[in-house]
């Protein structure tokens, strides 16, 4: 099939799931797609089990497989999911986290991979550069998960905006330190002796992350500069918002054409629209169509995204004796965002109060989502690829499933103390 008709057949299965979840589950909109899903897509291989000749589940996987789902997220939807996520997160309101959201988006990264990296390496024989690579993968919350639950938790504002933040910015760091991981234990060292091969590649890291992480936030804040100047001499909210689309899409492009992280470009431009650019670029009429325009962008992105992930069952390849790893990976990546969480909070705590809703609300809203899964299915083939996409898709599902469906719930009850920062 073509994009086109893959793209049609998408949004006619997103609709659709979407109006059995509204009539029969009522459970939130991406959520109730994902299992609706995860349904169709298991009744196909059972189906496929009791009757062989309608080869249904053979038919489905192949179509599954026509879509490069590590493609379709990390160079096409990615950029518009984390603008619109960035759009409305403001930026006095993460100036006051900044600290918290630093913290949790550079040290609970490296946390959170050193723990998942050494313990899944020691479960699985798993040598240690890619078990590190793996603890990349499940490490980052993704946005998209973690935002579209927010709108049912109803938190607190500080709370909101420590999620939010570190969910935005900890996504685009955990992709520059994959993508250095992934070099360091896939690269090919050539002629060089083992030493120098070694010191290459780690000067060779360091420049890469440097590159990445540094140049995508230059390039976002320049562009979103740039973006906001042209807007404020215009008063046309029609061709306001097809400026802000041009940003999200070109910048995106831009960025993976000069080797930058486009994810962090693509947050920091976020960012700048909607502070600077909202508060004096825009009309208030404007405005409004910008923001109801990259609402209804996220809603139906989301709703493809959660989609692609239930249906993207058919190219993992279940193993039995991969249930237990998978198994330890879910407990394992709990224990790590806990660490990830605790110890900036537990580090900033003498110079600023926190609530004691923050680590249990941060640890177990900490959702995986669509870019693990992309990440997963980037990877060179390799002995290892099939453990890690199956552990890595088994920790997604259990995360927006079980801890998206049950944070809301934990969050209210936590939420009865005082306020505090």
């Amino acid at each position: 099939m073509g994009i086109l008709q893959i793209a049609s057949l998408l949004i006619v299965l997103a609709a659709v799931f979407g109006v059995i979840n509204y009539f029969f589950l009522r459970l939130p909109q991406s959520i109730g797609i994902l299992i609706v899903a995860l349904a169709v897509s298991f009744t196909a291989m059972a189906l496929d089990v009791a009757f062989p000749t309608l080869e249904l589940a053979t038919t489905t996987r192949a179509m599954v497989l026509e879509i490069d789902f590590s493609d379709a997220l990390l160079e096409g939807m990615l950029g518009l999911l984390l603008f619109a996520g960035a759009l409305h997160v403001k930026m006095e309101d993460l100036r006051e986290q900044a600290w918290v959201v630093l913290l949790m988006a550079t040290m609970g990264v490296g946390l959170s991979v050193a723990v998942v990296g050494v313990g899944f390496s020691w479960l699985t024989g798993m040598p240690i550069l890619v078990a590190l690579v793996f603890g990349t993968i499940i490490s980052p919350t993704d946005p998209v998960a973690v935002l579209g639950v927010l709108r049912e938790a109803n938190l607190r504002k500080s709370l909101e905006t420590k999620i939010a933040g570190e969910s935005l910015f900890n996504d685009g760091v955990a992709y520059v330190v994959f993508l250095v991981l992934v070099g360091l234990a896939f690269g090919d060292a050539g002629g060089h002796g083992a030493g120098e091969a070694e010191q290459n590649a780690l000067v060779g890291a360091l420049l890469l992350f440097v590159q990445e992480a540094f140049g995508g936030a230059a390039l976002g804040a320049a562009l979103g500069w740039m973006t906001f100047r042209v807007m404020r001499r215009i008063d046309d909210y029609t061709l306001e918002v097809l400026i802000t689309l041009a940003l999200a899409f070109g910048g995106y492009e831009l960025a993976i054409a000069l080797h930058v992280s486009a994810p962090i470009m693509a947050v920091v431009a976020g960012l700048m629209i909607g502070d600077v650019g909202m508060k004096y670029g825009m009309s208030e009429i404007t405005r409004d169509y910008v923001n109801a325009f990259w609402k209804m962008i996220d809603e139906i992105l989301n709703a493809v995204l959660f989609l692609l992930i239930g249906i993207e069952v058919f190219a993992v390849a279940f193993d039995a004796s991969f249930l237990r790893a998978a198994a330890f990976a879910v407990v394992l990546g709990l224990v790590a965002r806990l660490a990830a969480v605790a110890i900036p909070v537990l580090m900033l705590r003498p110079f600023r109060a926190f609530g004691r809703d923050v680590i249990p609300i941060m640890t177990w809203g900490g959702l995986k989502g669509g870019i693990s899964v992309a990440l997963a299915l980037s990877l060179p083939a390799g002995e290892w690829k099939p453990l890690i996409l199956t552990c890595t898709y088994v920790v997604v599902v259990f995360s927006i499933i079980v801890q998206g469906l049950t944070i809301a719930p934990l969050a209210r009850r936590l939420s009865r103390e005082p306020e505090l920062m």
